[in-house]
């Protein structure tokens, strides 16, 4: 874990109201896993005074070495209204990376990956890290779900790395008219995945988890939640457990990436 005052090398608009930011970051960062999370904080601005969560979205690898990192936002408040606005050369203060990540086994080789809306964010980083692992990305599917059209992002970037994209929006504006989880059904019924990886709206997990349930796949999701402070101090993201004797984990230590068999996620329960 490192805390510094980084700068910014880009910041590009993604969306109507999303938006890419590269940051310089530790070589230290090499190491992150998919799934993590950064705790960024403006320099020099009292409001709004506590950090916020951002996942990596992406390493950014100059010739084999770690420039920085990039980070993927929607503006729903002041903070990023204001993260929005800064131009390369400004400087921000982040802590990370933090958190636990996916985990890969080496005997998976179907991979579904979920998301829904903004969850996209560490999903391409994920996807990139199974070219790394060598897995065949015909063997694996993306589903991405939005609002509408101006909600799905890093469509052409799956794509890229040859792996087949779903899409559905909830207006039909583009893709199937319908759920996320409605084609991931769909799809898991013709011929299971090894596991599924997923995050977005914690309706939609539910929703993925009850999928994965009935049809015994391993699954693990990254869970949205408000965090204070991002290395357990706070204990303001608790998350509710199936387990007697630690009813409660908080994502920021023990996740924001859970083993769904462990969570109270299910319908019904």
């Amino acid at each position: 874990m490192y805390q510094e005052k980084v700068q910014v090398l880009c910041n590009k608009k993604a969306g109507p109201i999303y938006y890419k930011i590269g940051l310089k970051c530790h070589k230290g960062y090499l190491d992150a896993k998919p799934g993590q999370f950064i705790m960024l904080r403006l320099v020099d601005q009292t409001f709004p005074l506590l950090r916020r969560p951002f996942s990596i979205h992406k390493l950014i690898i100059n010739k084999g070495a770690i420039e920085g990192i990039e980070l993927l936002y929607k503006v729903v408040g002041e903070c990023t209204r204001k993260l929005s606005g800064l131009k390369n050369g400004d400087v921000v203060d982040i802590v990370g990376p933090l958190g636990n990540g996916f985990i890969i086994p080496d005997n998976f080789h179907r991979i579904f990956l979920v998301a829904g809306g903004i969850g996209v964010a560490p999903m391409l980083f994920l996807a990139s890290s199974l070219q790394k692992r060598n897995v065949d990305p015909l063997k694996c599917r993306v589903f991405i779900g939005g609002r509408s059209k101006a909600d799905l992002l890093c469509v052409d970037d799956f794509i890229n790395l040859g792996i087949k994209v779903h899409i559905t929006t909830d207006d039909g504006s583009i893709g199937d008219k319908s759920f996320v989880t409605h084609s991931l059904e769909i799809e898991v019924n013709k011929k299971k995945p090894d596991v599924i990886f997923a995050c977005g709206p914690l309706e939609m997990l539910r929703c993925v988890v009850n999928i994965a349930k009935a049809h015994t796949v391993p699954c693990q999701v990254s869970i949205e939640t408000i965090m204070a402070c991002g290395i357990g101090a706070c204990l303001g993201c608790a998350v509710e457990s199936k387990e007697t004797a630690n009813k409660y984990k908080h994502a920021c230590i023990d996740g924001p990436v859970f083993d769904a068999k462990i969570l109270k996620l299910e319908t019904g329960i």
